[in-house]
């Protein structure tokens, strides 16, 4: 015995149990958001390519659309930035954005996009349970009971 410092008794493992650092539910929250980014980008392009193509009468409402397409490419890709630096604020947005999907992907399963709705609508279910899942308030450092 060597200074008569012991070491804490564990129950486990340390990585059993979700730290600021190795919640699998955030980084798959983190590459679900980066996901949607690329796939806002992709409609941005083809957004792009219509307005482009379009005639006179519609270019003005058609880059109106754009520039409102790429907003929410970046609010998406910076929201998953935020998240991937442990940013707690970025989480109450990401789950709004999240079941934003839900019934956005219930309404294209409903009239006439089905394959295409159940999609988006699962991605948003999934994304929402990813991002309220314990172990990401925990790898975000938010304690609910910290107001006590």
């Amino acid at each position: 015995m060597t200074g008569g410092a012991r070491e804490p008794a564990t129950l486990g493992f340390v990585t059993d149990t979700p730290t600021r650092t190795n919640a699998p539910t955030l980084s798959w929250a983190i590459r679900l958001l980066a996901v949607q980014c690329v796939a806002v980008v992709g409609a941005a392009v083809f957004v792009a390519w219509e307005v482009a193509t379009a005639t006179a009468t519609n270019k003005r409402s058609g880059v109106a659309f754009l520039v409102f397409v790429l907003i929410c490419a970046v609010i998406l890709g910076g929201l998953a930035r935020a998240l991937s630096n442990l940013k707690p604020w970025a989480r109450g947005p990401a789950i709004v954005i999240e079941m934003l999907l839900i019934p956005i992907g219930f309404s294209m399963a409903t009239h006439g996009l089905a394959l295409i709705g159940v999609v988006v609508l699962l991605v948003g279910l999934f994304g929402a349970g990813l991002l309220l899942a314990p172990s990401t308030r925990t790898a975000l450092g938010i304690d609910r009971y910290s107001d006590r």
